[in-house]
């Protein structure tokens, strides 16, 4: 038998959080839990997800339950670090207009700056 998926989501600063581990069907329910806790009496609040190991629709579902509590609370809410995948399912959903207005930084660290001009300028 498996252990059960854990995540969580740390201090990372004043008003940074960083979840670690996976956001996944598993683990949203917590982490929204986690989230109720922590960001309680924060006007602004981050969310970096550099350290996150897997991700489906539930974490697109968490994020979404965060940014409607937060305007619900008059909290400023971003998210950094976004994972590939999970601006995927957002667009595929149709939900990632909502995203880019509140994502900051690059979805994981570059490895390499290559494939992303293929436009020509004429």
């Amino acid at each position: 038998m498996t252990a059960p998926e854990s995540a969580s989501l740390e201090p990372a600063g004043p008003g940074v959080f960083a979840i670690n581990g996976p956001v996944t069907f598993a683990t949203a329910g917590a982490l929204l839990d986690q989230g109720l806790a922590r960001f309680a009496g924060q006007d602004a609040v981050t969310v970096n997800f550099a350290d996150v190991t897997r991700v489906d629709s539930a974490g697109l579902a968490l994020l979404l339950e965060w940014l409607r509590q937060a305007r619900g609370d008059g909290r400023t809410l971003g998210f950094a670090a976004l994972p590939d995948k999970l601006l995927a399912i957002a667009r595929l959903s149709g939900v990632d207009g909502l995203l880019a207005e509140v994502h900051s930084g690059p979805a994981a660290p570059p490895a390499s700056s290559s494939g992303s001009s293929s436009r020509s300028s004429r």
